[in-house]
């Protein structure tokens, strides 16, 4: 299917807020919906899954009579990392009740930890009426690192192969691949960026990281020249720079470090995400009037963008 549709389910940063000055742009935490190729990839988990979840729920009930009538629920969710933030919505993932959901989670941890492990303590045992094992579907979670391709070829499951491993005919511009790479310009143990690739087309997604002086020459090289950058802005540079609460070192990045990681990429578009739970519509409203001149979007819960 020549699909490379994106839609913003969650565009806040670090706790969901529910409150009328924040319905324009919406509260949810950090969720983005790619329908490419014919696959769902989900790029991380926080609130923003919710919606998603009761939308495919209504589509897969919709879709037959019966159960066996019915098409079953596929998606893949990568995680930038596990901070509450990027993962507080799946326990509340509506098609993950379903036995008939096939589902991939892929992200990383720690040397000496899995990801499964960490979610399971994190999200369910102590903290959720249901264990990580009572989930329904048939749920892989897999470690991956930035060595990892990962492929997706019509009407399958994502296959994850090493750099090293990679054959001739292994996957064409037919296949959705993605690939990533660790940074560690976020506390505690850095962020997987991503880059999903299909048809000539790529979209990089680059949250929860700090740039440095002079730009993120690592991001440069992985994004160069892609056709869509969606890229950390969690604070206005006054209050990076506060006197008072300087939020230097605190993993995030302002609106005008994502804009010259913009320009040095030569993105062809990009949109500004996961914004500071304190900023309410009107303060977005003024940033978005500041930045008016500039090739930039302001995310906003619904927002849809098509690279195909």
């Amino acid at each position: 299917m020549d699909e490379f549709r994106i839609k913003f389910r969650g565009v806040r940063g670090s706790y969901p807020v529910a409150d009328k000055e924040f319905l324009k742009y919406g509260g949810n935490t950090s969720c983005v919906e790619v329908h490419v190729g014919g696959h769902l990839i989900i790029l991380d988990a926080g609130t923003g899954l919710i919606s998603l979840g009761n939308e495919l729920m209504h589509k897969y009930i919709e879709s037959g009579t019966t159960i066996t009538d019915r098409t079953p629920v596929r998606c893949t969710i990568l995680l930038s990392h596990i901070h509450l933030d990027h993962i507080q919505g799946f326990p509340f993932f509506r098609p993950t009740h379903l036995a008939s959901t096939r589902m991939c989670m892929l992200g990383g941890v720690n040397y000496n930890e899995t990801l499964e492990a960490e979610l399971a303590k994190l999200l369910f045992t102590k903290s959720f009426p249901l264990d990580l094992g009572d989930v329904a579907a048939d749920l892989k979670i897999m470690d991956i690192n930035e060595t990892n391709y990962i492929i997706f070829k019509a009407g399958e499951m994502p296959e994850v192969i090493r750099v090293n491993d990679l054959k001739d005919g292994d996957y064409t511009e037919e296949d959705v691949v993605v690939t990533c790479y660790k940074s560690y310009a976020h506390p505690q143990n850095g962020v997987f960026i991503y880059k999903i690739a299909y048809k000539g087309k790529t979209l990089v997604y680059a949250t929860d990281k700090e740039s440095y002086p002079g730009g993120d020459k690592k991001l440069v090289k992985f994004a160069k020249e892609c056709d869509l950058l969606i890229h950390d802005a969690q604070y206005s540079t006054e209050d990076y720079l506060s006197v008072y609460v300087p939020k230097q070192g605190f993993g995030h990045s302002t609106f005008e470090m994502a804009l010259e990681s913009q320009q040095q990429i030569g993105a062809k578009k990009m949109v500004f995400f996961h914004y500071d739970p304190g900023y309410n519509d009107e303060k977005l409203d003024l940033l978005a009037e500041e930045y008016a001149s500039e090739n930039a979007i302001f995310s906003y819960e619904g927002l849809e963008i098509s690279l195909l």
